[in-house]
């Protein structure tokens, strides 16, 4: 127990020098690293003095570098300006200069109009001095005139006025005589300016036939019902229509080749129903054919009542009627025959009220005088003479068939409307366009005159116009001058004069044009 109690107070005592032990040594650690942190702060202060010199003098050194920037740039500022207050100054002094010089000019002008005033005034009083003096020595001679011829002055004037009449008279007769004869000779000239207004008053449409026609397919295998078996069916069809049927390699197509345009206009229809039905063979074909041809000519007794009625013609008969619808079946050198007499009868109208003559007779002239080109059998009867004899046979008058027969001199004219619907034939047919021989050789010169024009250097553009009677030439302006324009039109003429063959006269417009653009905005 003693033995207890003592180790229990030794464990005390070790207890209680220890912490006193602990307690001298944390102030001992204490106390060392009060000293330690002096110690850093004494070296911190010192390097935060060294840097707050650093800073400061950089901070003085970028000052000074600025304010020298400020300085050299105030300093531009104050040249500038006086610069501008020297050249402003300069040029007030110019101004005053002029202004000075000005007024001198203008005291002097003052000056010499004030004289020129002063010696018009001096001359106006002169004039009219003189113009007492003439109008009393006029009246002294006309008193005197008065007493020499016995007569007054009222009688004198009467006289000369007779005797003028007189003169007058004679010479309206002889100027009179002078435009009979002028007239006689410019009459041709007036017809040409007739045909001009003619035509200028007529716009017409451009249709071109041909003796073949296309007929589509859906796709080829069509074709193999169309020839049947060993070509039955084909033979059928062109034995039922007498059109020719050109089966070839052209993909989804066929061709129908007749002279005969209605025939060619039947098979195309006919064969257009039979490949829409599905059933194609000989029996289905001679029935097709025949409900086409009664449609085909219903078609042309259509047509030829609504041509009639369109231009005025009335009491035209039946026969004459479906001859006119059968017109839009036939071409004339890629003309259209139906649209070419509607021209002709629209042309004759006009020229024939121009010249005073029937209009409505004209026009029907000009509608039938190439009704003899759509005969039902063939003939070697010339077209103008079997169209006579149909006009004749149902009951047109006598000029119009003199009309028809003889618009290509085949027969003696008779009455004016001959020359009328020769004169008009000749338009419609060889205007540019309508035909297509006239066609390809008019575009060929207008090609030539643009091509003589751009053969020429400074040639911008180049437009052959008014049919090819005008060449419109443009240049540039930076290579042409004007001298050198009037030199190229005339360069231009002669090249085409030299190297072209063309009707009438050609006119060469150059054209040179200078824009300035600017914009406000």
């Amino acid at each position: 127990m003693d033995t207890i109690i003592t180790i229990i107070i030794a464990a005390v005592a070790g207890i209680i020098v220890g912490f006193v032990i602990a307690k001298l040594l944390e102030k001992s650690n204490a106390s060392q690293l009060v000293k330690n942190a002096k110690k850093s702060a004494s070296s911190i202060l010192k390097e935060a003095k060294a840097e707050g010199e650093t800073l400061k003098k950089d901070k003085m050194l970028q000052a000074k570098e600025k304010f020298l920037e400020l300085k050299a740039e105030h300093e531009k500022v104050i040249l500038n300006r006086d610069k501008k207050i020297s050249d402003a100054e300069k040029r007030t002094r110019d101004k005053e200069s002029l202004v000075s010089s000005e007024l001198a000019k203008t005291k002097k002008l003052n000056s010499d109009i004030e004289k020129k005033k002063k010696d018009y005034d001096e001359r106006l009083d002169y004039l009219e001095k003189k113009q007492n003096e003439v109008d009393k020595l006029h009246r002294s001679q006309i008193e005197q005139l008065e007493v020499i011829s016995s007569l007054s002055a009222e009688d004198a004037k009467g006289q000369l006025m007779e005797s003028l009449k007189e003169e007058a008279k004679t010479n309206a007769m002889a100027f009179i005589q002078n435009s009979v004869e002028e007239a006689k000779m410019t009459a041709q000239q007036e017809a040409k300016k007739i045909i001009i207004n003619t035509i200028q008053r007529i716009g017409t449409e451009e249709a071109i036939e041909n003796c073949v026609s296309v007929f589509n397919l859906e796709s080829d295998d069509v074709k193999g019902r169309i020839i049947g078996r060993e070509g039955r069916n084909i033979r059928a069809i062109e034995a039922a229509t007498g059109v020719e049927i050109i089966v070839d390699d052209t993909p989804e197509a066929i061709i129908l080749s007749c002279f005969d345009s209605v025939r060619r206009e039947v098979a195309r229809l006919s064969l257009h129903k039979l490949v829409t039905d599905g059933r194609i063979h000989p029996a289905r074909i001679e029935e097709v054919v025949k409900k086409t041809s009664k449609q085909i000519e219903e078609e042309i007794i259509e047509v030829g009542k609504r041509t009639v009625i369109d231009l005025g013609i009335h009491g035209l008969s039946p026969e004459l009627i479906k001859a006119v619808g059968r017109m839009k079946y036939r071409s004339s050198y890629g003309q259209n025959l139906l649209h070419h007499s509607r021209e002709v009868a629209k042309l004759c109208g006009v020229m024939a009220a121009e010249l005073g003559l029937n209009p409505k007779l004209a026009k029907r002239a000009g509608l039938l005088h190439d009704i003899g080109k759509v005969p039902e059998t063939e003939t070697e009867v010339p077209h103008a003479i079997l169209g006579m004899q149909w006009a004749e046979k149902y009951g047109e008058k006598p000029e119009v068939c003199n009309a028809i027969g003889a618009h290509h001199d085949e027969i003696e004219m008779t009455s004016l409307l001959s020359p009328i619907v020769q004169v008009c034939d000749a338009i419609s047919g060889a205007r540019p366009g309508a035909r297509r021989q006239v066609l390809d050789s008019y575009i060929q010169r207008l090609k030539d005159l643009e091509d003589i024009a751009f053969g020429f250097g400074g040639v911008n553009k180049a437009y052959a116009i008014q049919a090819g009677r005008e060449l419109r030439v443009m240049v540039e302006s930076e290579k042409v001058s004007d001298e050198k324009a009037a030199q190229l039109s005339f360069e231009i003429s002669q090249k085409i004069q030299t190297d072209m063959t063309y009707p009438g006269q050609v006119k060469v417009t150059v054209i040179r044009e200078t824009r300035a653009v600017n914009i406000a905005k």
